[in-house]
């Protein structure tokens, strides 16, 4: 009956209603790709070798043609040597860009404006760049400099203090905000300060390897490293600026935006008060704390961080021989020299021609040599594991290669080429993996593994 009273309905409607076309979609939307690669499937070449590189601009997985791409060719974070204008088509560009004289990296950036927006991508050549050498200087008295302030360190009681946080937790875990005395802004051996950070302990009786996690750039809360320690390795997340780092996040932003913004600059012509002599001695108190837990296992201590964090795994194993075994995300901090020889240097870019920043004052040249992470990565004696890619411009790879080729110890590299200043899940999977691998057998897997099962609540 419904189906009668419908089609009636639809009888009585005017016939030229019923005459007009289905209307198809008015517009289809998607964000343009411009994609810039080398032409070698391993991103590399031999220095003096040429190399090249294709354009191409793709939209929802497709050519899209017609779009005018200027792409601009050099050594990376330097000024273009090489500018070439292409349509894109159906099929890609190809670029010839030059080649390079020494080891380094050359990258091409692919701009363009399409209706109305502007559009970005790069590709990156690395020019054997396992051979690429650093340029900032080892001082001689490097190790007298951090010796003396480890001693002044050692002087200072821990006062570890804790504050439990059921709600961060889970099953099989115990979860505190923490804190300890460190060194202060003085390097008279008298000036404290403290470190707060969120400390993991599986509740299970026993004893755990331990792992510390040293963080990036920027000022933020944390929340700590639980999985890792519901697999069973104890876990400190620390913060570096004398902050609870349980917070309002606001708090964090409005220090970000103002007092702490470039916290990285504070001091950096006083080699005895730079910001980073109290961070890079915070993270030995750090493992001063881990070792001194009674479900520590005695041994098998690790360092993992990315960035601001991935220099501070090596710098906290260069310092502390307790480390046995470390893992490295695009390690900021090295090669801090790198633009006055013409080159890329380690973010935050002092010295960087354009950029705000130091300028190459004699103090600050002092300086920076003594924080250099290229001379913390010499006196590292734990394996590692190290990742990174090529395209990145936070942290340049010239830059990290110049630490990691110095590196004497056992060392796996894991290269996630397209990447820029991010990580992948497979790496954080597969380094995740190897690090509980190393920490649990106190053995460095000959491969980078698989990860394991999630665990089950």
């Amino acid at each position: 009956m419904r189906i009668s009273r419908l089609i009636l309905g639809l009888a009585a409607l005017p016939a030229a209603f019923l005459a007009l076309p289905v209307q198809a979609q008015d517009a289809v939307t998607g964000t343009p790709e411009i994609l810039v690669t080398p032409v070698s499937p391993s991103w590399t070449y031999a220095v003096g070798a040429p190399a090249s590189f294709t354009v191409h601009v793709r939209r929802d997985g497709h050519p899209l043609p017609g779009v005018t791409v200027t792409v601009r060719c050099g050594p990376e974070m330097l000024p273009p040597v090489l500018t070439r204008e292409i349509v894109s088509g159906q099929a890609p560009s190809t670029i010839e860009a030059g080649t390079m004289t020494a080891p380094g990296f050359l990258r091409c950036i692919g701009t363009a404006m399409h209706e109305g927006r502007a559009y970005r991508g790069l590709g990156t050549a690395g020019f054997d760049p396992q051979t690429i050498a650093p340029t900032v200087t080892n001082p001689p008295d490097f190790d007298a400099f951090w010796a003396d302030g480890k001693e002044k360190l050692a002087r200072i009681p821990i006062e570890l203090t804790r504050e439990e946080l059921p709600a961060y937790g889970g099953p099989g875990i115990r979860v505190s905000h923490v804190s300890f005395q460190t060194v202060g802004l003085e390097a008279n051996g008298t000036s404290t300060s403290r470190i707060y950070g969120i400390l993991c302990e599986p509740t299970a009786p026993g004893r755990y390897p331990a792992l510390l996690h040293v963080p990036g750039a920027g000022v933020r809360p944390y929340r700590g490293l639980l999985t890792q320690c519901q697999r069973g390795i104890i876990t400190l997340q620390i913060g570096i600026h004398g902050l609870p780092v349980t917070l309002d996040p606001q708090v964090y932003a409005g220090l970000g935006a103002g007092s702490l913004s470039r916290y990285f600059m504070n001091n950096v012509e006083d080699r005895d008060r730079f910001v980073f002599r109290r961070i890079y001695l915070s993270t030995v108190r750090a493992n001063d704390v881990l070792t001194s837990l009674p479900t520590f296992d005695g041994t098998n201590l690790g360092v993992i961080g990315g960035s601001q964090g991935g220099a501070l795994s090596i710098v906290t194993a260069g310092l502390d021989p307790r480390v046995k075994v470390l893992a490295s995300i695009y390690p900021a901090l090295a090669d801090l020299t790198g633009y006055l020889n013409n080159r890329a240097g380690g973010w935050p870019h002092f010295f960087h021609p354009t950029r705000p920043g130091p300028k190459p004052t004699p103090e600050a040249l002092r300086t920076l040599p003594y924080y250099d992470v290229v001379n913390f990565a010499r006196r590292v004696t734990a394996p590692g594991l190290y990742t990174w890619g090529y395209n990145d411009e936070t942290v340049p790879p010239t830059s990290i290669f110049a630490a990691f080729n110095v590196i004497t110890a056992p060392k796996s590299w894991m290269l996630a080429l397209t990447t820029g200043h991010n990580t992948t899940p497979e790496q954080n999977l597969r380094m995740d993996a190897w690090i509980e691998a190393a920490l649990k057998t106190g053995r460095v897997p000959s491969t980078i593994p698989l990860p394991p099962p999630p665990v089950v609540p």
